[in-house]
């Protein structure tokens, strides 16, 4: 295993370019490849009876080479393609598979080109030795293993609620063929204060080389309209070496990238033998804890979201090859912005490099998780304990020099739901490197600064496993209060001094009132709804009563800014009703057309507009005749003043039989509570109220309901 020094220097996470042919050629690998299985890693098999997707999984080769049930341990899958080169008069070619997993071991015409023991980033090799001349036929070959199989030295990406750990080349592959003075990465950071970009480009030389220039140009993504050019200086290196050339490129009026203006720019490096290209954002983000709130270009911004699992969507059974479908995974993003999310949470796992760019264009904040999972204290060390620090060091370095460069991802998240002492000692040896200065997530251990984020999963309804609800209602129990987010590091890796922790919170786990597809609960919430909701004995009541109370929830904690952040669990993960069933779920009814569940869609939407609303009233009966007071807390996320009105409308039994109005105004960012007074019926029975109120022509409501007595 290198050092993490030595992959700061070698660690080629090259970066998506835009290639003039006689400068760098980038040819893709993709396509359907011949595969086989056998017990080692050691000599590739003499026959492929099967095929199979690059990218994918291993589970959609045909013929099948496993039972749909397999649990994929003490296995090695073999890739196996064949491509021609006219590669005269490339210096430099190399193989970059985005990722695979688990292990991947590289036989390029039956010799061994290389290997990574690493799951989630890159593999990047040398293959020029082993090319045969231009024009003849080259044989690929590439293992990859199952999770059993690796050492305690690597993370995995355990993950308690999954099952299967399928094997496969789950992102892209190609050929990279470019010359001398190499540019190996770029990374860049935006100054918006200097109205300036900084470039730190890695640079390599060949025996005989002198120096040059590194030429740039800016560009505006869409138009292609040129910004601005210029050059900086190569000094001479001996062979081998590399050296990161440092300048400023001026980015005067600059428009700035947000969620609502995801305004990219392209950058062009070119030297006398290659050309590399990568897209970027003007846009700073960093946690603030003197205001308990995420600073967007330098001005607060609350997050509003959801999570894709993509690990365990590996294991719907409806999954197929939609993970690498561009439209399909575009289409997905579209209907996370329909909802009004302008943040997810990559969680547990990395999806293909695709979806960051999709993120990029359509305007996401990506909190970006590594694939760790290894619970309470004493969990890392039983679950990876031949990793150390500087181990764990250089696999972030790794992910991070792959993304750094994207706008979308704004949080480096370094571990889920886990206590332990080595990810804060990792994320300190590799914090540095990052120019634009994200904040890190460290579950739930300790904040590794004060300037990081920390995660919190107030699943309320947990304690319902063991007790009933008392005779005022579940609502009223956890609602009536304002609670301060809890299960994250204040509770579960606390300071010694029993303050909180200051740093910003997001709340991106939340509900534990999960449904599968169908409508049937999952491991995790058969007793929730038999001791909530036992009433709802039917897909259709289940489906309701889930997004009205999720609803509520998400209007509870927006609207009492305890946190920077709510995130919905979760946009997409799994569905799996039957054996093994399933511990979590989406909201999709049709996942291959993207469909919400309609229940989910009309409550939930509004809970998350950018102008929200909640009804602060939780009994469960009301007398009738009597007047009740009726708080409304209004939310505004926006940056803009509102001036309006808020309806109240009074249903007796589907009919309204009354409605209140109130003027509101609220300043940019700020919350308020609009009380009203409204008279209820003299007559008995099931009222339900809405509050509403327009949004950009939409409308935003909150909805409550009790019996009249």
């Amino acid at each position: 295993m290198k050092t993490f020094w030595t992959f700061w220097v070698w660690g080629l996470a090259l970066v998506a370019c835009s290639p003039r042919e006689d400068l760098r050629k980038e040819i893709s690998l993709n396509g359907t490849w011949q595969i086989a299985k056998t017990g080692s890693m050691e000599q590739p098999p003499e026959v492929f009876g099967s095929e199979a997707p690059v990218p994918g999984l291993v589970d959609l080769a045909t013929p099948a080479l496993d039972e749909q049930d397999t649990a994929y341990t003490g296995a090695v899958y073999w890739y196996r393609r064949t491509f021609v080169l006219d590669h005269s008069e490339s210096d430099v070619i190399r193989l970059k598979i985005n990722k695979a997993k688990y292990h991947t071991r590289v036989f390029l015409n039956g010799a061994p080109a290389g290997e990574n023991t690493y799951n989630f980033t890159p593999t990047v090799l040398d293959v020029k030795p082993f090319l045969r001349r231009a024009g003849e036929a080259n044989e690929l070959v590439i293992a990859v293993g199952c999770k059993d199989d690796l050492p305690d030295t690597v993370t995995h990406g355990g993950d308690f609620e999954k099952t299967k750990y399928i094997p496969g080349i789950y992102d892209d592959v190609k050929l990279i063929l470019s010359g001398y003075p190499l540019i190996d990465n770029v990374q860049t950071a935006p100054d918006l204060d200097r109205q300036q970009l900084r470039v730190v480009a890695e640079i390599r030389m060949k025996a005989g080389m002198g120096g040059g220039v590194l030429n740039y140009v800016v560009r505006e993504a869409v138009s292609k309209k040129a910004v601005t050019r210029g050059s900086a200086p190569l000094e001479p290196l001996e062979a081998g070496d590399t050296r990161r050339v440092d300048f400023t490129i001026p980015m005067d009026g600059a428009e700035l990238w947000t969620p609502e203006n995801p305004f990219l720019y392209e950058l062009e490096l070119t030297t006398s033998g290659d050309r590399v290209g990568t897209r970027f954002g003007m846009r700073t983000f960093v946690a603030s804890p003197s205001r308990d709130v995420f600073l967007l270009n330098g001005k607060p911004y609350y997050m509003r979201g959801t999570n894709v699992c993509i690990f365990r969507f590996f294991e719907d059974p409806d999954r197929a090859g939609l993970p690498w479908d561009r439209q399909w995974v575009t289409t997905l993003h579209q209907r996370f912005k329909d909802m009004h999310w302008n943040s997810i949470r990559y969680c547990i796992g990395f999806p293909p490099e695709s979806w960051y760019e999709v993120a990029d264009s359509l305007g996401f904040l990506i909190q970006d998780e590594y694939p760790i999972w290894t619970g309470g204290k004493g969990g890392f060390e039983t679950h990876l304990g031949g990793l150390n620090a500087q181990q764990l060091a250089a696999e972030y370095l790794h992910w991070m020099r792959e993304r750094w460069n994207h706008p979308c991802v704004v949080i480096w998240d370094a571990q889920n739901e886990s206590v332990n002492d080595t990810t804060a000692i990792a994320i300190e040896l590799v914090r540095p490197l990052d120019l634009s200065g994200r904040p890190w997530d460290n579950g739930w251990a300790a904040p590794a600064s004060e300037w990081d984020a920390i995660e919190s999963h107030p699943y309320l309804f947990t304690q319902y496993f063991s007790r009933t609800p008392g005779p005022e209602g579940h609502l009223k129990e956890l609602m009536a209060v304002i609670r301060t987010p809890e299960n994250g590091p204040d509770e579960r890796t606390p300071r010694a001094d029993g303050a909180r922790y200051g740093n910003p919170v997001i709340i991106n786990e939340y509900g534990w009132i999960w449904l599968n597809r169908n409508g049937s609960p999952t491991t995790l919430t058969d007793a929730i709804y038999e001791r909530l909701f036992p009433w709802a004995d039917t897909p259709e009541k289940r489906l309701e009563v889930y997004a009205r109370t999720l609803a509520i929830k998400t209007e509870y904690w927006r609207a009492h800014r305890q946190a920077a952040g709510v995130l919905h669990f979760c946009g997409l993960g799994y569905s799996r009703p039957d054996p093994p069933r399933g511990q979590t779920s989406d909201n999709f009814t049709d996942i291959r057309n993207l469909t919400f569940e309609p229940y989910f869609y009309e409550y939930v939407k509004p809970a998350f507009a950018p102008v929200g609303l909640m009804i602060d009233y939780w009994e469960q009966t009301a007398g009738v005749g009597t007047s009740v007071t009726l708080p409304v807390h209004i939310v505004n996320d926006t940056y803009d003043t509102l001036v309006n009105v808020l309806y109240l409308n009074l249903y007796l039994e589907n009919e309204m039989v009354a409605r209140e109005t109130a003027d509101y105004r609220l300043d940019p960012l700020q919350t308020t509570v609009v009380e009203v007074e409204m008279a209820m019926p003299v007559k008995t029975g099931a009222v339900r109220l809405e509050a509403e109120t327009l949004y950009r022509d939409e409308r935003i409501t909150s909805r409550r309901a009790w019996d009249l007595k």
